[in-house]
């Protein structure tokens, strides 16, 4: 029988109350389905492995939940109900609100057997091919004078790999509003000055 990891046992117990059952009922099918799984904390999420591999994986946000299949772009899907789109609330079902916006016990447990199946023949996801790096978006001027009165933050940001840059750089130029730019502005000098990327609240723990 798989073990329970007590940090996704906080984490379900910190999540908000409409997201407890959920995130419970995916772990409950998840255990029944594979008795051997491995529960991991990847990404300050839970995550389901199985023979050393992620097959699903799900997580709480602010409004919904997600729950989707690590290898869901090569899974059977005879339901049609795997979206691998963008905007589908980072997993293949949507966005989950309750237990009723998910499918049925038998569907998921079905999900789950074609997952671990991969995971037994040891088919991989290939690795999308490598395309040629995009010129890093100008560092605006307002935000470039901000770095250069911020030793710290200058010093991390010049250090930082492009990619760490430009989610920087693209969250500036995303912003609808000037006060909205400077507010990003203001957020990331000081993220920058403690050495974090944009998205540091998502990486491994």
């Amino acid at each position: 029988m798989g073990a329970y990891n007590p940090k996704i046992d906080a984490y379900i117990e910190k999540s908000a109350d409409f997201a407890k059952p959920v995130l419970n009922k995916i772990r409950e099918l998840v255990h029944e389905v594979c008795p051997d799984v491995e529960e991991a904390w990847k990404w300050s999420f839970p995550c389901y492995l199985y023979k050393g591999e992620m097959f699903c994986q799900s997580a709480a946000f602010k409004s919904h939940c997600s729950f989707g299949f690590w290898k869901s772009t090569i899974m059977p899907d005879p339901y049609g109900l795997l979206s691998n789109e963008e905007g589908n609330g980072h997993g293949n079902f949507g966005k989950i609100t309750s237990l009723s916006d998910l499918p049925s016990d038998a569907i998921i447990k079905e999900y789950m057997k074609a997952a671990m199946d991969l995971n037994d023949r040891g088919i991989k996801v290939a690795k999308a091919p490598k395309t040629e790096a995009k010129a890093l978006p100008e560092v605006p001027e307002t935000f470039a004078k901000m770095l250069a009165a911020n030793s710290a933050a200058q010093q991390h940001f010049e250090n930082f790999s492009p990619s760490k840059k430009r989610e920087y750089l693209d969250w500036f130029y995303d912003a609808k509003s000037d006060a909205t730019r400077q507010k990003r502005y203001d957020q990331a000098i000081e993220w920058i000055a403690e050495g974090k990327a944009r998205n540091w609240k998502y990486e491994n723990c």
